[in-house]
């Protein structure tokens, strides 16, 4: 039986992050401390809140994570100038290496993924799954329309 295009997404998907963490396990943080990493690095200044939105994760979970990266010397809260209940987040220069490497080993991962890829092929590929996004984003917009009970 062939698979369809969502479960074969699923499963590139998941052997690639799992590729991506053979390489990073000496480094001493977790999928979920990645991500964050990953996420902040291009919305440092963002609340909790705002962050835990975009890791599509529940805050107190965020908090978690939060509070091991804080100890660890990975991020910073730095109080919000007119909101005093919100904090704002921010890598530490600590960081900064970290995501140099895992920039590295995401490199690693997607070139032995695509190793026997032509240039043409991965823009392709880069083309059509951008398309693909951008059409389930618009879709996720619209209301789902309910299934017909009819039988005929």
């Amino acid at each position: 039986m062939r698979p369809t295009v969502g479960f074969l997404l699923h499963d590139v998907a998941r052997l690639m992050r799992k590729r991506f963490e053979q390489r990073a396990r000496n480094l001493d943080l977790t999928r979920s401390q990645w991500q964050v990493l990953a996420k902040l690095s291009v919305n440092e200044g963002i609340h909790q809140k705002g962050l835990a939105d975009l890791l599509e994760i529940e805050s107190i979970t965020l908090v978690r994570l939060l509070d091991k990266m804080q100890e660890r010397g990975l991020i910073e809260r730095r109080k919000h100038p007119t909101d005093r209940r919100l904090s704002l987040l921010f890598l530490t220069p600590a960081a900064h290496p970290l995501l140099d490497i895992m920039r590295g080993l995401g490199e690693q991962t997607r070139s032995e993924a695509m190793a026997d890829f032509t240039e043409a092929e991965r823009e392709q590929l880069l083309q059509m799954l951008t398309r693909m996004k951008e059409q389930l984003l618009h879709a996720c917009t619209l209301p789902v329309e309910p299934e017909s009970t009819e039988h005929d």
